[in-house]
């Protein structure tokens, strides 16, 4: 099953974006050559790029303390086993803490890092990051492939906590919907949703009928139309019923 996502508002794109890019960071962190290296780097100037909204912060602050209080009140739940939601308010809390004492504005030690801002400087220019416009840094693409994850982590630690408490509200907010089975005749599917607010929707398709759904959806209605792809990758309307799960989330 391949799995699409599809934000009801500007907030959760945010925090889909560098989930996107927290999962890219982190694969090309832990490859060992310098050119894996070099985009891990460069994917956390992309990150900066998108986490530069001053309010992301107490945006995330607020819901995880919101998330916290509604868990809590799941306690007196006979029907909710324990120590499972111990463990989502542990995390919860942990990913609050670490949120709330990291200090000062989202990469500002990146931006403060003359070196740094130098790479980041010629990265935006295509191929600007040649050996003669960075001697210096070509140099460090030549350390030991220890030595440049020790420096890249170092680097991104101050803004894990962020990543952190993004991965915990997400996951929260997938968790919260409720999935049904649908079928998309003739590749559409239209639902009204009747002024009801969702924050996120997902579909789930089987991989091997080859389905691509395009996602339209307001707080009125979700609209759902089916593609598939030929030869040239361009897609053209998907011709036949289409089964597939779909999940309508809410905190």
């Amino acid at each position: 099953m391949i799995v699409y996502e599809y934000p009801f508002n500007e907030r959760i794109r945010t925090l889909l974006r560098l989930e996107d890019l927290y999962e890219k960071f982190s694969f090309f962190l832990h490859q060992s050559d310098p050119l894996q290296h070099h985009v891990a780097i460069a994917t956390i100037f992309e990150m900066l790029e998108v986490a530069g909204r001053a309010d992301l912060k107490s945006d995330l602050l607020q819901e995880l303390d919101r998330q916290k209080n509604t868990l809590i009140g799941f306690k007196s739940n006979p029907n909710v086993q324990a120590d499972m939601l111990d463990q989502v308010i542990s995390d919860v809390e942990r990913a609050s803490g670490n949120l709330m004492g990291s200090t000062g504005k989202t990469g500002q030690h990146i931006r403060d890092n003359e070196w740094l801002m130098s790479i980041r400087g010629r990265t935006i220019i295509p191929g600007g990051a040649c050996e003669f416009d960075l001697p210096s840094y070509h140099a460090w693409k030549k350390l030991p492939a220890e030595k440049r994850f020790a420096d890249i982590t170092t680097w991104f630690a101050p803004i894990a906590p962020l990543f952190d408490a993004i991965g915990v509200v997400l996951r929260l907010l997938r968790e919260s919907g409720s999935t049904s089975k649908v079928i998309a005749q003739a590749g559409s599917y239209q639902q009204m949703l009747q002024g009801k607010v969702y924050q996120l929707l997902r579909v789930s398709i089987d991989q091997g009928l080859g389905a691509i759904p395009e996602i339209s959806a307001n707080k009125y209605m979700l609209w759902i139309r089916i593609m598939s792809q030929d030869g040239d990758m361009k897609p053209k309307p998907y011709e036949g019923d289409v089964p597939f799960d779909l999940t309508l989330c809410n905190f």
